[in-house]
């Protein structure tokens, strides 16, 4: 039955996210426990006369970590591909490469039959479009962006030269996107970050999810030094340091949630659509205009945030202002 109910979403995932054509060729990168979601997409695009090939791979140890070879050569050859995973490979080379060489992609990472059906997917993304553009607009070439929080969030960094992204799930050729989560973000100058910042919503990676209580992190230089709060910050203070690579504590992103839809879940792309939070990025930057390669990418979400760039406020307690 929920095969059936998902079909309508699978449809406009083909049609107005990925603006996919008759005749077009689809890569969906899949593992064992999201065969029934790809399945589903894949039999949309058969109705639609759009090839689909479902590439199925183990899956991945952690987030961030490369898919096999071949699949990143599909990823290159396709029209268009979908990540629908439960480890994420959003932050990897693959997609980068896949993008560069004129592929659009959307990414599916930790999506369930019932975000098939219901919630952040069912948003009109054309018409949240123009303001997911502006808010990027106004994160871009930032000499200073200071974020805050009413729990004690205290983020200052420079984004000078670096471009804003708008994710609204909708791509073009050489493009890609979230989704359902809709968001503007800039990636920070490296070594520029410093001051505090305070999760109280979720950290949707390790099995983390929905914070029982806030986890506390100390910025210098860019890079996080501490990390405080209950067993969920043990639990991701020792999951960093098992990388064994000082890059997982780059402050790679500030991320604006713009998905009326979406819902704190403790899922990854709802959680981090959720409207009016944001979240900071920390690891690898390479997909979102900055220069860092690490072994990992975790969000970490707050809600009711101020963003002011360069002395104009955009966000104010989690309302937009622009």
């Amino acid at each position: 039955m929920k095969k059936i109910l998902m079909g309508k979403i699978a449809d406009k995932i083909l049609k107005l996210n990925l603006n996919m054509k008759s005749g077009e060729h689809l890569l969906i990168v899949t593992e064992p426990e999201k065969i029934s979601i790809a399945e589903t997409i894949a039999a949309s695009a058969m109705r639609m006369e759009i090839e689909p090939v479902i590439s199925i791979m183990m899956p991945r140890k952690t987030d961030g970590q490369e898919p096999p070879e071949i699949i990143a050569r599909a990823m290159k050859a396709s029209d268009a591909f979908l990540s629908v995973v439960g480890k994420s490979i959003t932050h990897t080379q693959a997609v980068k490469d896949a993008i560069a060489a004129g592929s659009r992609g959307l990414v599916l990472t930790q999506f369930s039959e019932d975000m098939m059906i219901e919630g952040g997917m069912e948003a009109d993304f054309q018409s949240l479009a123009p303001l997911c553009k502006d808010m990027a607009k106004a994160l871009e070439d930032g000499d200073k962006i200071r974020l805050t929080t009413p729990l004690g969030t205290d983020l200052s960094f420079s984004a000078t030269g670096r471009r804003g992204n708008a994710l609204y799930c909708m791509v073009e050729k050489g493009q890609f996107s979230t989704a359902p989560t809709i968001e503007a973000n800039v990636s920070p100058i490296e070594g520029t970050a410093r001051g505090k910042i305070v999760a109280d919503a979720s950290v949707p990676y390790i099995g983390i999810g929905l914070l029982e209580e806030p986890i506390y992190f100390d910025v210098e230089d860019g890079n996080i030094v501490s990390i405080k709060g209950g067993y969920q910050a043990d639990m991701l203070r020792e999951d960093l340091a098992s990388k064994k690579d000082p890059g997982v504590y780059n402050i790679a992103e500030l991320g604006i949630e713009l998905n009326p839809n979406c819902r704190f879940l403790g899922l990854m792309l709802e959680d981090e659509g959720v409207f009016g939070s944001v979240h900071i990025g920390i690891g690898t930057s390479i997909n979102l205009g900055g220069t860092l390669k690490a072994a990992s990418h975790y969000d970490l979400i707050m809600t009711k945030p101020t963003v002011v760039v360069d002395g104009r406020t955009i966000l104010k307690d989690g309302e937009v202002v622009l």
